[in-house]
């Protein structure tokens, strides 16, 4: 039976601005936890019945899991009665899961893809293998008509987020009113270090579940400024999810690269952010 949460896309493709926020290291249980404790009042109010839906990632760290995602391979429903349809698709014969409502294009990536059917492709980058200092942190940028990176938004800084949001804000703003935009932008906040994010918490103590926690109660603080901006000129078809987890200790194991449980769930969620009020609405 057909899927009904699956949109159509080749009816959102141009005719919505499209979002891509990828939490990098978010775990699934840290993130389900704080929506359902009322913790994440912006991503919870958005979330289809306040819920993350659980998934599987398409890779173990940011590298592997984003060259997937930005194939158009998402992270995929963590339930055994697929083949689950994919949103967007690249075309090859005996795809199990393309079907009608999939938008298919003939490009190797999603932002050519998208970028040949007339959108201007962003990214706004967060974490080592975005922020184009070297080859490998130059080849997925690279796959987008303009990319941004600063020092403010990378993992060591306490206002990373802040710092992407604003970049966010000024690439809508100057967007033309007559092209539609795809936004990407790898959040790095999540990821280690972020310890400082924890109220009392010191470098000595490091980096634990709940310093991962506040962290996402950080981004909630201001992601609504980032949907608000997205939204002011046309409907924008948000995706909002995880990459892969990390270990904090399970099982003996710390970080992610590595085949756990914790790092292989993530929490996703997709659903359309209608077109915002203007200053007088």
């Amino acid at each position: 039976m057909p899927d009904p949460s699956l949109p159509d896309m080749n009816e959102v493709v141009g005719s919505h601005d499209l979002l891509l926020v990828t939490l990098d290291t978010l775990r699934y249980d840290v993130a389900e936890e704080l929506a359902a404790a009322g913790r994440l009042p912006n991503l919870a109010r958005r979330l289809p019945a306040g819920r993350w839906e659980r998934r599987h990632a398409p890779g173990s760290f940011t590298y592997a899991s984003h060259q997937a995602i930005l194939a158009g391979f998402l992270p995929t429903p963590a339930s055994p009665d697929g083949p689950h349809p994919r949103l967007f698709a690249a075309r090859f014969a005996g795809s199990e899961t393309t079907e009608p409502r999939t938008w298919v294009f003939d490009t190797p990536d999603l932002p050519s893809a998208l970028a040949g059917a007339g959108y201007r492709t962003v990214c706004i980058g967060g974490v080592g293998f975005f922020n184009r200092r070297g080859p490998l942190g130059s080849v997925l940028p690279g796959l987008f008509q303009e990319a941004h990176w600063e020092p403010e938004m990378g993992v060591p800084s306490p206002t990373s987020f802040e710092s992407q949001v604003a970049c966010a804000e000024r690439v809508a703003a100057e967007q033309p009113p007559g092209q539609p935009l795809f936004l990407f932008l790898n959040v790095s906040a999540l990821h280690q270090p972020n310890w400082f994010h924890l109220p009392g918490a010191t470098r000595e103590h490091g980096d634990s579940r709940a310093s991962h926690a506040a962290a996402l109660e950080y981004v909630d603080a201001h992601i609504g400024r980032l949907f608000t901006a997205m939204s002011a000129r046309r409907p924008c078809f948000a995706i909002v999810c995880s990459d892969h987890g990390t270990a904090y200790g399970e099982d003996g194991y710390t970080g992610h690269r590595i085949g756990h449980e914790v790092v292989w769930t993530v929490p996703y969620a997709h659903f359309t952010l209608p077109l915002s009020p203007g200053p007088s609405g």
